[in-house]
């Protein structure tokens, strides 16, 4: 079994102060209300590939589509046997970043969606597109950075990654610019990536003594408005500039997260464990299964019959037996408490389990 590892993080370890250690800045705690990407789609063909490509008889919209494409350059291939190796149907995806400008330039993804080995060496050729709207934004073509490697004999293969998947690094071109103006805006919300009204609160308090007058306002745990016009700054630009830099400490819920794979458990400084009595062990049952096969004297009458033979066994380790956790204060107590126990990684999620199940660990346990 793969050894299990166990991080605790105690902020107070770091030998910084607890205040100055937990600040953040607000870009880092909110999503400003309209800056934000948009997501892109589109269907294209990647060419040029080393005998790697779709097999047409079981991917035929890739026929079809290299058909398409050549007659629109004025190449008839209508009736002929057109089955080339070196083609792959691939889907599109990017993201147009706030603010995008025509002209500029973003990171595209391929991936292939017929039955190709490999998208290695490839070439995508021009491909449009899509937002949710219909409309295009973005025309991709370039050279494909597959993120893998795969090679083959007549009886044996060997892949490592994924090479049916890559990347065109600044292979798309803007066309069309999200028709968003930030200046005309005469307010803006902010919406916290974790919701709390304490979180909410210390935003608000921030930003009014950073500007010196009461321009934000907390609308719920997951809101707050600024007023650009009262800011008296000259433009929303402006506004955001002077606010995304301010330092505020965040309010966390207590928090356990638990790795079943690896044995992984991270806990926040917060959790707290009531008084609680745990007795761990294990209990191994074996049963194994020997036929003995049994046949008559030579020359004997009788037949071979098969005689089976089962041996059953039922093994329990020594345990801890019941040990008492006292409450824990702080998350080193914790910590103590729960490896007072003697007990594994991977024991100690079931432990974690249990004592939240009978209401002592006050603290959110996800369970990966």
């Amino acid at each position: 079994m793969k050894r299990a590892i166990v991080i605790f993080i105690s902020l107070w370890l770091t030998g910084i102060g607890a205040a100055v250690a937990s600040e953040v800045r607000l870009k880092d705690l909110v999503e400003f209300d309209g800056v934000r990407g948009n997501d892109l789609v589109g269907y294209g063909l990647v060419v040029g590939l080393n005998g790697t490509g779709d097999g047409l008889r079981n991917s035929p919209f890739t026929e079809e589509m290299m058909v398409n494409i050549l007659e629109r350059l004025g190449v008839n291939v209508g009736g002929e046997q057109f089955r080339p190796k070196n083609v792959a149907a691939v889907l599109v995806t990017s993201v147009l970043p706030p603010f995008g400008r025509a002209g500029s330039k973003v990171d595209v993804t391929v991936s292939a969606i017929g039955d190709a080995k490999s998208l290695l060496g490839g070439t995508l050729i021009m491909t449009p597109l899509n937002s949710a709207d219909g409309e295009v934004y973005v025309v991709a073509q370039g050279t494909v950075i597959a993120g893998g490697v795969s090679a083959e004999g007549d009886a044996a293969r060997v892949v490592h990654g994924v090479p049916t998947a890559g990347i065109v690094p600044s292979g798309g071109r803007i066309e069309r610019e999200v028709d968003f103006q930030l200046s005309d805006l005469s307010s803006l919300r902010m919406a916290l990536r974790t919701p709390d009204f304490t979180t909410a609160e210390r935003i608000e308090e921030a930003i009014n003594r950073a500007l010196g007058r009461r321009v934000a306002l907390m609308l719920d745990a997951g809101t707050v408005e600024l007023n650009i016009d009262a800011t008296g700054l000259a433009s929303p630009a402006h506004a955001l500039s002077r606010i995304e830099n301010i330092r505020i400490e965040p309010e966390r819920r207590a928090r356990v997260v638990v790795d079943q794979r690896s044995g992984t458990i991270v806990m926040d400084e917060n959790v707290r464990i009531s008084r609680v009595a745990v007795a761990q062990g294990n209990l191994t049952l074996t049963i194994e299964e020997a036929p003995a096969v049994v046949q008559p004297n030579p020359f004997a009458e009788g037949e071979t019959v098969v005689v089976p033979r089962t041996t059953a066994a039922i093994e329990e380790e020594q345990g801890t037996g019941l040990a008492e956790i006292s409450p824990g204060t702080t998350l080193r107590d914790v910590v103590s408490g729960l490896n007072a126990l003697g007990v594994t990684p991977l024991d100690m999620i079931d432990i974690l389990k249990s004592i939240k199940a009978a209401g002592a660990l006050h603290a959110d346990l996800i369970v990966q």
